[in-house]
């Protein structure tokens, strides 16, 4: 498991097509107020990736070293200077702010972190009013629960809160919390709790901060159970930032627990899905560690993303070339999930030192406002196999469409507007290009290097796709081994056909089409986890596909799968093999 910021160990327009068309996630009301805070993912730079690295001289003094108050205002110019005008605003600092170069913490006599003398001299007011002199926004950051250094001896009073010492806000038997046990869990039954929390926000909010990362939140950050359950510590902050009167962006870290989705979007503007992307090595980041885990990892929390909150991949490290540790290939990939995804784009890259290419990455403005804009994030709509397609219906009736190859050789992808849920033709616009590449007709393929993407908006200009419905559950097929039928309150009819595992088989039976030929099958099905599935037609050689996890055994998602068929009645099988298959929901099988 990889630890996160705070110890870092080094292990770490056919609007027709709605009913068969990419789907659109609802979890924020189209109807509903913009909202005051996160109506867009927010743009900066975080100080992370650089003060956690060992590349040679980015923390010449030791460790995390990095973390200055010079260091951060440099690169406030930069931002200034280069990225600005294309929406970057926060510059957020993160862990060690109040730590010694030997990483020991320093508190004020009310138990709240105090800024390290030798890395912020001039105090943390005296950055955030050089931030805003930039008219940029400045973050900070802090870890959940009470440190263990600022409880003392538990009689350090609180601020503003009379008679309130340190013992009044943790557990009486001093259990720990966060990603590291590194504080003790705070106890909201205790009326002085509270006041803890809101002595903290008003402290950096009176310091000017716009911006907290609050780090090491569970249930995530590799942690369960109740003692490192912070819900009620986000819901306390959430209380206290607006007890302020200051407008704060709360941002969680780290591999957030899904489960809890409702309450990360209730008190906060944006969550952490996955682990560190760092790798803690001698580059910020590698691709195997873990920028590629994104793709897994990412759709099942894409319905939780829209205005007011959304999905945080964590840094874009794509600027600085041999100090990212990426190929070009790679740089693009990365940006390019990170974009249709509707991440926050903040880069940990030397935004003194930008490379040409990582500065077109950064500042492509067609890509800035498909993360910007309007239109939903985009998912898969093939399985998570090492091609893959993802795609999000635009409102104004385009497609957001990115091809990647995520093999480690060259390899073709192709998207078929099947599945977009329509025939015929479509223009094809080249974002990263800038380029109209014409008109295509039911396809278009691209051949890519290892790792490699393509990034297009499609136009529809041909006709919308019918689509025949077969139910999993239907008594016209077949199970076998452990399958068995099961109520699914989620699923189109409530029912759905489950327990495919170690040999279980379901059999779609009277599959008709009028034409033989290859088909896009959308399947829709239920999976908390990823999942593989042998999918095979008539009896015939069958092909493996992982289908991207759901996010929970309640929830229904959709890709589509292509298999041969005869003219007239088929079968089609799912297989779970030797291993453990999704749930199946139904088959939509095209018409023509």
């Amino acid at each position: 498991m990889r630890s996160s910021s705070y110890f870092a160990l080094p292990a770490r327009a056919l609007l027709v097509l709605a009913l068969t068309a990419v789907a659109v996630p609802t979890a924020h009301a189209a109807d509903a107020p913009a909202p005051s805070l996160a109506a867009k993912p927010y743009m900066g730079w975080s100080s992370w990736s650089m003060q956690s690295s060992k590349y040679p001289g980015l923390n010449p003094d030791g460790d995390y070293s990095y973390l200055t108050e010079a260091n951060v205002l440099k690169q406030t110019d930069a931002m200034a200077a280069k990225l600005k005008k294309y929406g970057y605003e926060y510059v957020n600092i993160d862990a060690g702010w109040w730590m010694d170069k030997a990483w020991k913490s320093g508190f004020d006599q009310y138990g709240r972190q105090k800024p390290d003398p030798v890395r912020f001299p001039h105090g943390m007011k005296a950055v955030a009013d050089r931030i805003h002199a930039k008219g940029l926004k400045a973050g900070i950051y802090l870890p959940a629960g009470l440190e263990k250094g600022a409880y003392g001896d538990g009689k350090t009073p609180i601020w503003n809160a009379d008679g309130c010492t340190t013992a009044d806000v943790v557990y009486d038997d001093l259990r720990t919390t966060n990603g590291w046990d590194s504080a003790y869990k705070l106890d909201f039954a205790k009326p002085c709790t509270s006041k803890y929390i809101d002595s903290q926000a008003q402290l950096i909010a009176g310091w000017g901060y716009d911006f907290l990362k609050l780090d090491g939140v569970g249930p995530g950050s590799g942690k369960s159970g109740d003692q490192y359950d912070n819900v009620a510590d986000v819901a306390a902050w959430n209380r206290a930032i607006t007890g302020t009167g200051r407008t704060v962006h709360l941002e969680l870290s780290w591999s957030l627990d899904i489960g809890h989705a409702a309450d990360w979007k209730k008190y906060s503007q944006g969550w952490r899905v996955d682990t560190d992307v760092e790798c803690y090595c001698n580059t910020l980041v590698s691709w195997e560690n873990s920028v590629d885990d994104r793709w897994d990892d990412t759709p099942a929390w894409t319905r939780h993303a829209g205005p007011g909150g959304w999905n945080d991949l964590d840094s874009l490290d794509v600027g600085n070339g041999q100090m990212d540790g990426l190929t070009k290939a790679e740089r693009q990939s990365y940006a390019t999930l990170w974009a249709i995804a509707k991440s926050p784009l903040y880069t940990g890259d030397d935004l003194t030192r930008l490379d040409s290419y990582g500065l077109s990455l950064l500042t492509n403005r067609e890509v800035i406002g498909l993360n910007q804009g309007p239109n939903p994030p985009a998912h898969p709509v093939t399985p998570s196999d090492p091609q893959q397609v993802w795609a999000a219906k635009n409102p104004d009736g385009t497609y957001t469409v990115a091809l990647f190859n995520l093999a480690d050789a060259p390899a073709a992808v192709t998207a078929d507007w099947a599945t977009l849920g329509f025939t015929g033709k479509a223009s094809v616009r080249d974002l990263w290009n800038h380029e109209n590449l014409g008109t295509y007709k039911n396809t278009v393929t691209q051949a890519l290097p290892a790792h490699g993407s393509r990034l297009f908006t499609v136009a529809p200009h041909g006709t919308a796709l019918a689509f025949a419905g077969y139910e999993a559950e239907s008594s016209a097929n077949t199970l076998g081994g452990n399958a068995s039928v099961a109520d699914c309150s989620a699923c189109s009819d409530g029912k759905k056909v489950g327990n495919l595992y170690l040999g279980g088989t379901l059999t779609f039976r009277d599959v008709v089409v009028a034409k033989a030929g290859t088909y896009q099958i959308k399947v829709s099905y239920i999976s908390g986890d990823a999942r593989s599935v042998d999918v095979s037609a008539n009896g015939g050689g069958a092909t493996r596909h992982k289908l991207p996890a759901t996010g929970d055994w309640g929830t229904v998602s959709s890709v589509y799968v292509p298999v041969t068929l005869k003219a007239g009645a088929n079968t089609i099988t799912f297989d779970s093999g030797s291993g453990y298959a999704p749930d199946i929901d139904r088959i939509d099988v095209p018409k023509s």
